[in-house]
């Protein structure tokens, strides 16, 4: 059992950082805490990907004395994953942080229920 853990303790870690996001995203009223606890989750995944894609003794996938055989280097491609998710969730984040700055202009609040009662409110007038 605690050689399992061992061995998989970066699985495990990964697994507890999206429970924290994912906890954060759906309990927290708050729209910039959303946002935090989306990017928690992010962290998680690529620290799951990062953690699946390394391979102890191997090494990084660039040419170095000859050598050609695909069972001395790492595989790329989980790293270009984790990349690629980077610049995805910048661009996700940043546009939730316009929409976020958008409705605390009109709104004067960041509260999801706060919200809601001022657009309840606006609709029975």
């Amino acid at each position: 059992m605690l050689e399992n853990f061992l061995s998989n303790y970066l699985d495990i870690t990964a697994l507890i950082i999206y429970g924290i996001g994912l906890a954060t995203l759906l309990i927290d009223r708050n729209l910039l805490k959303k946002i935090l606890g989306m990017n928690i989750s992010y962290a998680a995944i690529y620290l799951f990907f990062a953690a699946k894609g390394y391979v102890h003794g191997r090494a990084p996938p660039i040419i170095v004395d000859g050598i050609l055989d695909a069972d001395y280097y790492v595989n790329p491609i989980p790293a270009g994953l984790i990349l690629t998710g980077i610049v995805i969730s910048v661009s996700i984040t940043a546009f939730s942080v316009a929409l976020v700055i958008s409705l605390y202009r009109r709104y004067q609040t960041l509260n999801l229920d706060e919200i809601k009662l001022i657009i309840l409110r606006e609709e029975g007038e």
